[in-house]
């Protein structure tokens, strides 16, 4: 069957109903939609998201030479690993505490499924939906895992402003695509001094913003930081924030306005001046062997993609980056 054709999976995977109780397989990495963009504060559509990476990933072909990387020397997808796609996580888009609530129950579901023949818990692959959703999937994780879980957040803001900064009155605002950092690390989902923002450039609400994101428990890698420190240099910053054990559980969340509207124009809140698309691609590849156990790609918003799909094409392309990485953890452990 050509690229082009075909039920819309992620790189043609095979569909699980991961929710149905009555389905009895197992897997190794689910990809899971999650349509969520309750949490915007500017330009809406990622709840389109997930729909747009599967059209973006036809390309990626599961049973061919093509599916082959070869800067990680690995076929995710002719690997140990049993992939699969559960389509989209079912929630009710009016209410975004109920809604958060429903991501949560069906993550922590999806990873208490049983695994394919690996000592591990199944690794997650989410679609986004808006920033908002990494604090129901970090929850999830945290529970599954028993731990705090190291974030490294890809992105051009923080992310960690407090709901006060944005002096909402209603209960349910407190929670939005700013912020889920903020009430992550104030629930003890994130581990302490060696989770991280990489790619941060965006204006800030004041000068202290810095300090208070740092009093959370997070370092900070800038855009600029790559004129100082280059490429090398930003991936062994990034090492030694994480320390020397290569088994600690890792999350990676990817908001695609980290990369420069130029080649990643399909957001709700582009900012000029941010990575390029090969230089996220040799940072992700540099944390080749760590243990990755979840990744989510928000913010994507195909509305606003060019004709060309530039956005949609590079969301799918990152997915498959780090699911690379994913199962080369698994065959060293194996």
């Amino acid at each position: 069957m050509p690229s082009f054709a075909g039920i819309s999976t992620f790189a043609h995977l095979p569909y699980l109903q991961c929710w149905d109780e009555s389905a009895v397989e197992d897997y190794d990495i689910a990809v899971v939609g999650a349509p969520y963009d309750i949490g915007v504060t500017f330009r809406t559509g990622a709840r389109f998201g997930p729909s747009g990476i599967r059209e973006g990933s036809k390309r990626i072909k599961l049973n061919e030479i093509k599916g082959y990387n070869n800067e990680l020397d690995v076929h995710p997808f002719q690997s140990w690993a049993k992939v699969v796609d559960c389509g989209d996580i079912p929630f009710e888009p009016f209410d975004s505490e109920h809604a958060m609530a429903q991501i949560e129950s069906h993550t922590k579901y999806i990873l208490s499924r049983p695994f394919s023949g690996r000592t591990t818990i199944p690794r997650l692959v989410t679609l986004g939906g808006d920033h908002t959703i990494l604090l129901p999937v970090l929850r999830a994780m945290r529970e599954s895992h028993g731990r705090p879980i190291s974030v490294i957040h890809f992105d051009s803001h923080l992310d960690t402003w407090a709901p006060e900064i944005y002096n909402v009155k209603a209960k349910q605002s407190k929670y939005n695509h700013g912020n889920p950092l903020y009430h992550a690390a104030k629930e003890g989902l994130t581990a302490n001094g060696t989770s991280m923002h990489v790619g941060i450039r965006s204006t800030l609400y004041d000068k202290d913003d810095m300090a208070r994101d740092q009093a959370l428990g997070f370092q900070v890698i800038k855009a600029n930081d790559i004129f100082t420190l280059g490429l090398s240099g930003i991936v062994n910053r990034m090492r030694q924030i994480l320390g020397e054990d290569k088994h600690t559980p890792v999350y990676l969340s990817i908001d695609i306005d980290v990369i420069d509207p130029s080649m990643a124009p399909a957001t709700g809140t582009p900012e000029a001046g941010g990575l390029l698309s090969r230089e996220l691609k040799y940072i992700l590849r540099g944390l080749d062997g760590y243990n990755i156990i979840g990744l989510d790609v928000v913010e994507v918003a195909p509305a606003y993609d060019t004709q060309a799909q530039l956005t949609t094409f590079l969301a799918a392309d990152l997915i498959y980056e780090v699911m690379s990485m994913m199962v080369n953890y698994g065959s060293e452990e194996k």
